[in-house]
């Protein structure tokens, strides 16, 4: 049984790294894990207000003894597990990097949740004993034995917890769209009073659900906040933002990290946009023309919105 669970989340930083022979390199878990005797990429759990390719670097280099540039971003997944002998379930977001070595030697990690790293080609990877995330970003057969929860549990939107300073601290995964129609006018939704960024025109989207794909929830919040179907065309980049006191309807301060991946979407059929969620983040929906974007201050564009439309070569 898998219901009693305790659920979790977390964002994770991954290393997909080749070397010249082609051969892929790899982090076997050990003893101390939840999944003894896996292989994975190297990487792990992003810590609170780290760049997510900060985390890579830092993962990979005490997990491989291998020093790693960033070259870009591959993949965004997310994924479930039980760990009935933790008593938790875990939801998982995922970012893939790929990287290239700068330097180092590999070295054996004893009594450490991972414990030996490895070059190996793709037809030797696909004889061991792979982690699904790991088979998927490699284009291998995916077969595991992380075991799914029966049903996806309750689990808030929105969950902060007090950091070690006493600030209650949020991190919080989100998935935003970049939406153009065929006139390649710009869809943007505008903050509502009492949220962060209040006024200032935002990326339609927001946070995904326990157990949800990024592009699944984008579709889903692209019909709540604007009324629009779009479908989703490339992964564009991840941002990562820190306030250090944010605040929100709460009415309290929260050191809050935002880690938000951003997509392209296009909506074939346009329609004038309707907000569903009244009295949500969000108060007004427009389609803006390239010079009307254009024109906009920076400071009545969320960071985040600045960000993903100069990625799309949109401003």
């Amino acid at each position: 049984m898998t219901t009693s669970l305790e659920p979790l989340r977390r964002i994770a930083a991954y290393a997909v790294c080749a070397d010249s022979n082609g051969r892929v390199l790899l982090v076997r878990a050990s003893e101390r894990s939840g999944t003894p005797g896996t292989w994975s990429l190297p990487g792990g759990a992003v810590d609170h207000g780290e760049d997510p390719k900060h985390t890579v670097v830092r993962e990979t280099a005490a997990e491989t003894g291998l020093s790693v540039a960033v070259a870009g971003l591959q993949d965004v997944l997310a994924d479930m597990r039980a760990l009935p002998e933790r008593r938790i379930t875990i939801h998982t977001d995922r970012l893939l990097y790929t990287v290239s070595v700068r330097g180092g030697t590999l070295t054996e990690r004893v009594d450490r949740p991972t414990d030996l790293a490895r070059w190996f080609t793709l037809d030797e990877a696909r004889e061991l004993p792979l982690r699904l995330f790991t088979a998927r970003a490699l284009g291998l057969p995916t077969s595991t034995d992380d075991i799914v929860p029966e049903e996806v549990p309750e689990f808030p939107s929105f969950y902060a917890v007090p950091g070690p300073d006493g600030l209650h601290r949020a991190q919080r995964f989100a998935a935003y769209a970049v939406v153009t129609d065929p006139e390649e006018r710009v869809l943007l939704t505008r903050v509502s009073d009492g949220y962060p960024g209040a006024g200032c025109w935002h990326l339609p989207g927001g946070g995904t659900d326990y157990g949800e794909q990024p592009g699944a929830a984008l579709i889903r919040e692209l019909v709540e906040e604007t009324g629009q179907t779009g479908r989703l065309v490339e992964l564009l980049g991840v941002a990562s933002h820190r306030d250090a006191a944010s605040l929100g309807p709460e009415g309290y301060p929260i050191d809050w990290h935002g880690v938000r991946a951003f997509y392209r979407v296009v909506v074939d059929q346009p329609a004038p946009p309707t907000v569903a969620d009244i009295g949500g983040s969000t108060c007004e929906a427009r389609w803006f023309r390239r010079e009307e974007l254009g024109a906009l201050p920076t400071d009545r564009l969320t960071e985040v919105t600045a960000e993903a439309v100069q990625a799309a070569h949109l401003l």
